[in-house]
Parts: C-alpha cells; sequence; structure tokens
C-alpha cells in the first residue's frame, strides 16, 4: 500500500470527527434559532458546553462503530452510491448506539428534534467530507501522484477493457507501465530486467487462457519481487490464504494479500514503534552511556559499529529489498568485520544458509562478549525503529551480501521491515537453522496481529538469557 493511500485513509479518521461534531452542533443551534422556537418553544436546559463535551465523547464512540461499519477499509474509497451506502450505515449504527444511550442516562438529551437532525445531518457531512478527501485524491491522480504503476499479462479482451479503462479513466488511480501477452522464461526475465529501472508496484493476470504453468510462475514472481498480485475472478487454481475482491474494467479482480500488516495493521504497528521505542530508549539510557564508556576504556575504536574495514557505510538490507544505514554497539576489534569471510569462514556455524555465525569468535572483545551476551550491543536499533528503517517486531535484517545468496522462496521475509527481535529469535535465536528461522518468518508475517506482537516482546527477555551456541 503506497504511502499517499494510507495518508488520505487516515485522514478520514479526523475529517469523520469534525463533520459528526459539526453535524451535532449544527443541529443544536438549529434546534435553538428563531425560526424552530417560533415553531415550538424551547422547554428545557441544554447548556452549549455541556452539549459540546457530550458531543465529542459521541463523535469518538462513532468513529469505532463507522470501523465495524467498514468506512475504513483501507482500499480506494468506492463508487459515491457505495460510500453512501456505508455512510448510512455507519451513521445509523450510530444513532442506534445514542438512542440506547438516552435510554439509561435519559438527562442527556431532552430533543427528539437534535438526535433526528444531528442524524440526518451527520450523512450529510459525513458524505460531503469523503466527497472531498475522494475529489483530492483523485485529483492528484490525474497527475500522476500516488498512482499504481501496473503490469498488465494477458492478451485477451479482459486485458484489452483493464488496459483501455486504466488510459481513460486516469482519477482511477493506475498506470499500465508494461504489459506482457504471456509469462514463459523469457519473460519473467524481459519483467525482472525491466523493474531494475522502473517502478513497478503491482501485477494483474488478466487473461482466462494463460497457461497454469505461466500464472503460476507469475505468481512466485511477484512473491519474490514484492508486488502486489492481482488475478480476474476464478482464474488462479492456487490455494491462497488471504484475498481481496475488488471490480476494475467491469471485470472482478481479486488481490492476493501477503499479510494483514498491509493496512490498517501497518499504522497500528507504526505507532507501536514509536511509542515503544521512545519509552525504551529512555528506560535503556542508562544502560548505553554505561556500554559507551565501558567500550571506549576497553578497547579502541568507535563506539559504534556503523563502517566496514574500508570504512565505507554499513548497510542492511530492510523491507522490500531496501538497503538502509544500520549500526549497534561495537562488540569485535576495530576493522575485523571482513574477517568472517576469509580467515574465520571454516568456524561458520551456519554452514545451511547464507548466514554466516561465528562460534569462538576471537575478534570479540571482553565488553563485546558480555554485551552480545545479553542483546545489549542492539540497543541502538532502537533509534533505527524510532526512524522507521526497523521494527520492534519482525525478521532480522541481513547483509546485502546475504540477502544476495538468498533463494526466491527466501525474499517473503523481506514483505515487512525487519525487527530487533522477531519469533525466530524467541524461537531458537542462532541455534536454528536458516530454513527454520524464513519458516518461522514467514509464518509471523502470514499471521501478524498485534497480541502476536505482544507475545513476542514478552517472550525476549526469557529468550536472551537462555544459552546458545554463537554470541
Amino acid at each position: 500500500m503506497k504511502k499517499s493511500e494510507l495518508f488520505f485513509s487516515v485522514l478520514l479518521l479526523p475529517i469523520d470527527f469534525l463533520m459528526v461534531v459539526a453535524a451535532g452542533m449544527s443541529a443544536y443551534y438549529i434546534r435553538f434559532s428563531e425560526l424552530s422556537t417560533d415553531i415550538r418553544p424551547v422547554i428545557f436546559s441544554l447548556p452549549a458546553i455541556e452539549y459540546f463535551q457530550i458531543l465529542l465523547v459521541i463523535a469518538l464512540v462513532w468513529l469505532v462503530i463507522f470501523s465495524f461499519a467498514g468506512l475504513y477499509n483501507l482500499r480506494e474509497l468506492g463508487a459515491l452510491k457505495t460510500e453512501l451506502k456505508r455512510v448510512v450505515l455507519g451513521c445509523s449504527l450510530g444513532l442506534v448506539a445514542v438512542v440506547i444511550l438516552i435510554f439509561f442516562y435519559r438527562e442527556l438529551f431532552s430533543s427528539r428534534f437534535i438526535v433526528l437532525i444531528g442524524w440526518l445531518l451527520s450523512i450529510i457531512y459525513v458524505a460531503v467530507g469523503r466527497l472531498i478527501i475522494t475529489s483530492i485524491r483523485r485529483f492528484f491522480y490525474n497527475y500522476g501522484v500516488g498512482v499504481h504503476k501496473v503490469v498488465i499479462v494477458g492478451a485477451g479482451q479482459t486485458a484489452d477493457r483493464i488496459v483501455k479503462d486504466f488510459a481513460t479513466r486516469r482519477w482511477l488511480g493506475f498506470n499500465v507501465v508494461k504489459r506482457f501477452e504471456d509469462f514463459s522464461l523469457e519473460t519473467a526475465k524481459e519483467f525482472e530486467e525491466f523493474i531494475k529501472t522502473k517502478e513497478v508496484d503491482e501485477v494483474i493476470q488478466a487473461d482466462p487462457n494463460l497457461a497454469k504453468s505461466d500464472r503460476l510462475r507469475l505468481f512466485d514472481f511477484a512473491d519474490e519481487h514484492h508486488l502486489v498480485f492481482k488475478y480476474a475472478a476464478d482464474l488462479l487454481e492456487t490455494k491462497v490464504l488471504r484475498v481481496e475482491v475488488d471490480e476494475l474494467a467491469g471485470v472482478p479482480v481479486v488481490e492476493v494479500k501477503k499479510t494483514p500488516l498491509d493496512g490498517w495493521g501497518r499504522v497500528a504497528k507504526r505507532i507501536v514503534d514509536i511509542i515503544g521505542s521512545l519509552i525504551l530508549i529512555i528506560i535503556t539510557s542508562p544502560i548505553m552511556i554505561i556500554t559507551a564508556i565501558l567500550i571506549k576504556l576497553d578497547s579502541r575504536g568507535p563506539v559504534l559499529f556503523k563502517e566496514l574495514d574500508d570504512g565505507s557505510p554499513l548497510y542492511r538490507v530492510g523491507q522490500y529489498g531496501k538497503k538502509f544505514r544500520y549500526y549497534k554497539f561495537r562488540s569485535m576489534l576495530n576493522r575485523m568485520n571482513s574477517m568472517r569471510y576469509n580467515e574465520l569462514a571454516d568456524k561458520n556455524i551456519r554452514g545451511d544458509g547464507p548466514i554466516v555465525k561465528i562460534k569462538d569468535d576471537p575478534r570479540i572483545t571482553r565488553v563485546g562478549r558480555v554485551i552480545r551476551r545479553l542483546s545489549i550491543d542492539e540497543l541502538p536499533e532502537l533509534f533505527l525503529v524510532l526512524r522507521g528503517s526497523m521494527s520492534l517486531v519482525g525478521p532480522r535484517p541481513h547483509l546485502p551480501e546475504e540477502v544476495a545468496k538468498y533463494e526466491s522462496r527466501h525474499k517473503k521475509v523481506m514483505t515487512i521491515k525487519p525487527g530487533i527481535t522477531g519469533l525466530a529469535q524467541v524461537s531458537g535465536r542462532s541455534d536454528l537453522s536458516f530454513e527454520d528461522e524464513v519458516r518461522l518468518d514467514i509464518y509471523y508475517i502470514e499471521n501478524w496481529s498485534l497480541v502476536f506482537d505482544l507475545i513476542i516482546l514478552f517472550k525476549t527477555p526469557l529468550a536472551v538469557f537462555k544459552s546458545r551456541q554463537a554470541e
């Protein structure tokens, strides 16, 4: 999901809140206007400030009700008729909540007029607010801002229709950057060369006559290169766990969802990362200060390990295979990182995969051995979480030279941001084989939830004190 989509979807929350409050206040002032009081005098007392305070609470409750009514599904806002149905449903459920509230607390409102007019105005105001957001979003789409770069695979009429529809209806937010009639091995190579120079967000398989081998190859290709995969309904015979059905150019199109994190989960996880990393930075700051002093006293070199032996910046590979600057506390003698691939290569205990773990590593300093044993060397990663390069929970980030040796199925671990801790770390850490680590990370990606994250975070301290082969 693109950042622009997340921005507009999150923006709906404060807009809906303001619209509900505005509708409630409008209903209040209509009831107390001269026109209304001339028709029916006010025989109750309801101060504006008291009413406003109650209204704020009700508006927050309505946002929760809106979410259950499907008003915050993170996808392109539907047609006006469909969106209006959702708004009417959400506001009507909100009205029911208010009626129930009044039943138990009759003193809150003495005017049925305010309640009914507030309900009608909320439908109008919320619908208008969403229409404005949709119009702004589609305005930017017309100028290519935030559009999805799409590759179409198919030679039939369905593919023709989708390509034509995207070209004539630019406000839909899709731009076809390439089209393949099939997906043979040669086409796959051409596609791979294409994405090296051009940005691609998703691939749509739209040919009902595409060979099964080509369909499976295309699905695996999209998975390996972290592309959103969509297909015309009933064309894919492969079993998938999560799908989302939409309509493009009148054709039912199914999107294969890689992880529950794609949507509001991503927003919630980022909020937890920011709050959690800030709290942990404050709590562990004395430990980090003491560690920095001990490292300087113990051996020559910088406090942080952030450069390779030749002085070039240290990178790790993050979400979607993108590199980011990485650092942690230095636990080895300075400028000896490359020995892991040369003099110490025969001591690697992780010969089953591309990851290198050295047992009884002679490069480790006295302080380094302690901070590695307690994972204190990784505390500076909290700043990377705060910056957004990493997450508190996720697959561990690996070096570019290690990722270069990944097989296709291993690359799925880069679907989400890497984490300080993860399911693999609390299930065996370096004692696991590389394949077991990947299997656990993929399971985490496909079954993510905030509760799952909390469980892993609570298990992490226990895993730190558990003995393992390589420190």
